[in-house]
């Protein structure tokens, strides 16, 4: 099984395993710091263990303020243009704020939605402008079935159910085999063979 351990930039560059790992400046802790957090993030977002760049995104419901939540965000887009790798997108009440940037920049790049439990007409939006959904433990069963396999993506993020437990159930929904899932989804994640693949879980070894 492949698992892809989402850290901070600070925790990136003092992680001395060969683990896979995500790599962002989460909307909730952005702070006073978050220029120097910026440059740690670029020092470390070219390794090749750095398989994605985020979470990065937009939160209404948090406390950061909003415009700067959105400056890191696009700051954040730029790199992961820059060193060609997908982004992973935390979004909170930010969907047409979301999808604005989405259209105006354009990118080149992969862009997935973290742990979507959002609505149909939602998923449907967001599709149809290429992003990828990933989907956990919990999600809208109706959103589940009308994303394609190979816009597909999977993660524990912080369950506790293992990802083959939550593959078992995906594929239910989507009434195809446990084999022609692991074939197709996780596409994003380029040179992966087929097998349980993890995008997102969080290191429950340290504070994140």
């Amino acid at each position: 099984m492949i698992t892809i351990y989402n850290l901070s930039p600070a925790e990136a560059l003092t992680d001395q395993s060969e683990r896979l790992i995500s790599v962002g400046l989460h909307p909730w802790h952005v702070g006073t710091d978050w220029e120097e957090q910026l440059r740690m993030l670029g020092e470390v977002a070219g390794k090749k263990r750095v398989m994605l760049i985020g979470e990065a995104g937009l939160d209404k419901l948090c406390k950061t303020d909003f415009a700067l939540q959105q400056t890191v965000f696009l700051r954040q887009i730029e790199l992961s243009e820059e060193v060609q790798k997908p982004l992973i997108i935390h979004c909170v009440k930010a969907w047409p704020e979301l999808i604005g940037i989405r259209k105006k920049m354009l990118p080149s790049v992969p862009w997935v939605i973290h742990g979507f439990r959002g609505k149909p007409e939602l998923a449907s939006q967001l599709l149809e402008l290429g992003l990828y959904l990933s989907f956990g433990e919990k999600f809208n069963v109706d959103s589940l079935r009308i994303t394609p396999l190979e816009k597909l993506c999977t993660e524990t993020d912080e369950s506790r159910l293992p990802i083959e437990e939550i593959y078992c159930k995906i594929a239910e929904v989507k009434g195809v085999s446990v084999e022609e899932l692991l074939s197709q989804a996780n596409r994003l994640i380029a040179n992966m063979d087929s097998q349980f693949i993890d995008i997102h879980m969080h290191d429950k070894t340290i504070a994140v």
